[in-house]
C-alpha cells in the first residue's frame, strides 16, 4: 500500500516524520523510490524466515561472526529503507548493536521471503527488482525465497542468478563459509 499522493515522491525527511507518527508505532514501512510501502507478511513466510534466523544464529553465534536480524530490523541501503525478513551483518560491518530503526549499514546476507502480494503485480515485481539491485550494489548477497514454488534464488553481485530446489543445499559465502541449509528443510509441513 502506498501512502502519499501519486506522482509526488516523498523526501526521506517526510518519510521519517510519517514513520514516527504515533498511529504508525507498531507498523513496518519501507521507503523505496520516494514512496512508502507498508510491509505485511503471512504466517508461512514468517515461519520460513524464522527457520533462516535460527540457522543463521546457530551458525554465527558460537563463531562470534555477527548479528542476525528479523523482520523488525531495518537497514538503509542506497538511501532507501528496507526491512528484510532476515539478515546477517558481521561484526566487521557493524561492531556495535544499533538502536536506529534503519542504520546505514549493509548486511552480508539478506533473506526475502515472497508472499503472494510480492509477485502478483508488475509494480510489485519492479519494486522487488529495484530492491535486489540496491542490495547487490551495497555488497549484500540476496536469497529470495519462493514458498509457492519451493525454490530459492541466490543473487550474488557479478554472478548469474542460481536457483536451488528440494534436494539442494544453500551455502554461505565469505564470513559465512561453512553455513549449509537444506532447501527441503525450509518448507512448513
Amino acid at each position: 500500500m502506498v501512502f502519499q499522493a501519486p506522482g509526488k515522491p516523498m523526501t526521506y525527511d517526510e518519510f521519517i516524520i510519517f514513520a514516527l507518527l504515533p498511529e504508525n508505532a507498531d507498523r513496518n514501512f519501507e521507503f523505496i523510490g520516494g514512496e512508502i510501502f507498508e510491509v505485511v507478511s503471512n504466517n508461512k513466510a514468517s515461519e520460513i524466515a524464522g527457520v533462516f534466523a535460527g540457522e543463521l544464529y546457530s551458525f554465527a553465534r558460537p563463531r562470534k561472526l555477527g548479528r542476525v536480524t528479523v523482520a523488525d530490523g531495518g537497514y538503509t541501503i542506497s538511501g532507501e529503507q528496507y526491512i528484510p525478513d532476515c539478515a546477517f551483518v558481521s561484526y566487521q560491518r557493524q561492531p556495535h548493536t544499533s538502536t536506529e530503526a534503519y542504520p546505514n549499514v549493509a548486511p552480508e546476507l539478506v533473506i526475502e521471503v515472497l508472499s503472494p502480494g510480492n509477485i502478483n503485480s508488475a509494480d510489485e515485481r519492479e519494486k522487488l527488482a529495484h530492491k535486489i539491485a540496491n542490495y547487490l550494489a551495497a555488497g549484500c548477497d540476496v536469497w529470495l525465497i519462493h514458498p509457492s514454488r519451493q525454490i530459492v534464488e541466490v543473487y550474488v553481485s557479478g554472478q548469474p542468478v542460481q536457483t536451488f530446489r528440494n534436494g539442494d543445499f544453500l551455502e554461505g559465502r565469505g564470513i559465512l563459509s561453512g553455513l549449509k541449509i537444506a532447501v527441503s528443510d525450509l518448507w512448513p509441513s
